[in-house]
């Protein structure tokens, strides 16, 4: 029975890509199945395989060394702040994104992270019958995060189509940045977080190409990346350390105010209508849930997490999952985990659109007018996501 439900979930997501897609004639199905089978083998070789349960394991413990030795830098200037025993989520949690930032720097100075995403870039543009420039963001989109990765295209964006244009931005949206994939180890199964990262990045050519199918000329497919201005080791160095640290305050003071206003929020509707605000959104988003694959029992508290992370951001609603009084089932929590691991909630298209225009103002009002199809388009993907993590669970 989860089976078939599964694959009516898959069609159901599918048939929601269709309805809004600008030019049905065009979508092309075979990449669309070719990626969605690809999506499904490589869940099963990360979740039901010994080799995949290496990879995973080799992966996690990178991350828990690298979250070792940024604790070394934030144990020596806060060290004494937390009572003994307790681990705020500040520290713990949003600090070492300075330092994974850092290592994201020195692999950009140094051009590998560059010849990795263009290589993987066009590896993948062999698959999704897309071009080599929507490829490659969707690679750098991961390796750099959702609004770094424009400026690496500054010289293209002024040429691209309103099409193009809207996948570019889809594939930031749908993926997460490498520089706070620890933060989320740290929250949920490492072994979720990884799957989700590999899903996504198909999942988002996948809902693009029905969302918004179109042709690229072979003269218009040329990947122009844009040189940064030429900086000695240390001032990188130094840049990185300030931007990673502004993520993490960021995030930390967008945590602050919308879990506020969750709790403002339900205590509100409790008073109201004797029903909290994000059990509400949970009955709206039930059958959302079913359709992953989560049980009917588990359907509406799983669907108030999901919820919670559209309309405030992912750290709220992971939050909530960890640490909330929840019984879910192994394979529940497995869904969500992935569900959540994407940027696809209504402040990213502030973020992105915010990118773009800095760049280049027309460009970024574009962005701006289709915003809302973007966080569309950009949810479908993680419920697909979810979904085919439940044909696997």
């Amino acid at each position: 029975m989860q089976y078939v439900i599964s694959i009516l979930g898959i069609l159901v997501v599918l048939f929601l890509a269709w309805v809004v897609s600008s030019n049905r004639k065009k979508i092309k199905f075979k990449p669309i199945i070719t990626m969605i089978v690809i999506q499904i083998l490589l869940s099963l070789l990360l979740l039901n395989t010994e080799f995949g349960l290496i990879i995973i394991k080799g992966i996690a413990a990178i991350f828990n060394k690298l979250l070792e030795y940024a604790a070394e830098g934030v144990t020596f200037v806060f060290g004494g702040i937390a009572n003994e025993g307790e681990a705020p989520f500040f520290l713990t949690v949003l600090l070492p994104i300075v330092f994974i930032s850092v290592l994201i720097g020195i692999l950009q100075y140094l051009k590998i992270l560059p010849f990795i995403m263009r290589g993987i870039g066009y590896l993948l543009s062999k698959v999704n019958g897309m071009g080599k420039l929507e490829s490659y963001n969707a690679v750098a989109s991961l390796m750099v995060g959702q609004s770094e990765v424009f400026i690496t295209l500054k010289k293209q964006l002024g040429m691209l189509s309103k099409q193009r244009l809207y996948t570019l931005c889809a594939s930031a949206m749908s993926t997460v940045s490498m520089s706070i994939v620890g933060a989320y180890m740290t929250m949920l199964d490492p072994k979720y977080v990884v799957t989700a990262l590999v899903l996504n990045l198909f999942g988002g050519f996948i809902i693009a190409s029905i969302v918004n199918p179109y042709e690229v000329k072979p003269n218009e497919d040329i990947l122009e990346i844009q040189a940064t201005e030429k900086q000695s080791f240390f001032e990188m160095i130094g840049e990185y350390i300030l931007d990673g640290f502004k993520v993490a305050i960021i995030v930390g003071v967008m945590l602050i105010g919308f879990i506020a206003l969750v709790a403002a929020f339900n205590n509100v509707f409790e008073l109201l209508f004797t029903i909290s605000f994000q059990r509400l959104l949970g009955y709206l988003f039930a059958p959302i849930a079913f359709i992953m694959g989560i049980p009917l029992s588990e359907a509406v508290d799983a669907g108030a997490i999901m919820a919670t992370k559209l309309v405030t951001n992912e750290f709220v609603a992971m939050l909530d999952l960890s640490g909330g009084d929840y019984q879910f089932s192994e394979r529940t929590m497995g869904i969500l985990s992935v569900f959540l691991v994407s940027f696809a909630n209504f402040s990213s298209i502030g973020i992105i659109a915010g990118a773009v225009k800095g760049l280049n103002e027309q460009q970024g009002n574009v962005v701006a007018r289709f915003g809302l199809k973007l966080l569309y388009g950009a949810t479908l993907v993680s419920i697909l996501s979810g979904i085919i993590v439940s044909f696997i669970l």
